[in-house]
């Protein structure tokens, strides 16, 4: 019997989808992909840092709602839909990780994001 879990934090879920905001096997997390939307709304804002702020606080949720804080994020990779979005990562990302000596590995890629998604991201956390 496998020990593995879906964690769905509420506001977070693929609408008739079934698919969990991240599955945990044991001391792992993996997410899927995290859009920058207003949970309490379901909407996504037009601008690109608010949506970066709201991907990052999704990420923390769902962090959090699967056992861990932040501190067990290893890897993040980011997907933007324009090269000149990678300027609102590094704001938000040194306040959600301030340590410099302690901050998960990332990698930020261009793509065509879909239904107005300027940013989403995906991590793999390990919760001890």
């Amino acid at each position: 019997m496998s020990d593995r879990r879906s964690i769905e934090p509420e506001g977070l879920a693929h609408p008739g989808l079934p698919i969990p905001a991240a599955s945990r096997v044991g001391p792992l997390l993996a997410t899927g992909g995290i859009r920058g939307v207003d949970r309490a709304t379901g909407q996504m804002p037009s601008d690109i840092e608010a949506q970066v702020r709201l991907m990052f606080a999704n990420l923390k949720t769902i962090v959090e709602e699967g056992g861990g804080d932040l501190s067990a994020v290893a890897k993040i990779n980011v997907w933007v839909a324009a090269p000149e979005h990678r300027a609102a990562l590094n704001p938000v990302w040194v306040e959600y990780f301030p340590d410099p000596a302690s901050r998960p590995a990332r990698h930020t890629l261009v793509y065509d994001l879909p239904g107005g998604m300027l940013v989403q991201c995906d991590a793999l956390a390990w919760i001890g």
